[in-house]
């Protein structure tokens, strides 16, 4: 207990992480409140996207991925975790009141599986447990933005590890549109907002935060003592 109360003191910036069980009551609120009635998003374009069922093994690693990387963050590189936290807050917060304010979906998920698999198994096991509606933008590609911003503004993640989790994130965002979860346009949008969500994270915020010497990968704890506690204008 007082190794646990000890992590907690020199590690202040991780109840950052505690919107992450804020956006699951958003998520759980929105997917029991929009389930029909919505604006249906395929367009042409999915008529030419292939179905795999396959890819349902990346798609599903993603959270698992993200928290991997939050847990990393929070021990390695303090910094790193707030920006990660403050790009997946604003972005899944703003994506989810959007679904609340217009209604979305796709219509694309087959009738018949055209195989029974393992895949197929573990895919319908996930479509149950995450209708086919609130799909525009596509959470899950903001949260592959956020991770390689993310891995790509910490020094602490070697080069390698930012060069394969940017291939793994990148194949995530495609098995969006391969097991029919997401439309393209699903896709495409998310990778718009995800990149004015860049801007406002490690821009402009981020350059201020820069300037103040709280840089991503910082190694002095001083100064990371002096700014780590709970929000103020600054952040």
């Amino acid at each position: 207990m007082q190794k646990i109360k000890h992590f907690i003191k020199t590690h202040p910036h991780m109840w950052w992480g505690l919107y992450l069980p804020v956006y699951l009551i958003l998520y759980f609120v929105v997917e029991h409140v929009v389930t029909d009635n919505y604006w249906p998003t395929q367009t042409v374009i999915d008529n030419y996207i292939p179905f795999c069922e396959y890819f349902v093994i990346p798609y599903d690693s993603w959270g698992i991925l993200l928290f991997i990387l939050g847990v990393f963050f929070i021990v390695k590189d303090p910094e790193s975790f707030r920006r990660y936290m403050w790009f997946i807050a604003i972005a899944y917060t703003t994506a989810t009141l959007f679904c609340f304010l217009v209604p979305n979906g796709q219509d694309l998920r087959p009738a018949e599986l055209p195989r029974q698999n393992i895949c197929t198994w573990i895919l319908q096991m996930t479509w149950a447990a995450d209708n086919n509606a609130n799909v525009f933008p596509s959470v899950h590609v903001l949260g592959v933005v956020a991770a390689i911003a993310a891995m790509w503004h910490s020094p602490k993640l070697k080069r390698v590890w930012q060069i394969a989790g940017t291939v793994w994130f990148v194949i995530i965002a495609a098995s969006t549109l391969l097991v029919k979860q997401h439309a393209f346009i699903d896709l495409a949008a998310a990778l718009v907002w995800g990149a004015v969500v860049y801007v406002i994270v490690y821009v402009i915020i981020g350059h201020k935060r820069d300037k103040m010497g709280l840089r991503c990968g910082a190694e002095d704890p001083g100064r990371e003592d002096g700014h780590d506690h709970s929000p103020d204008p600054r952040i």
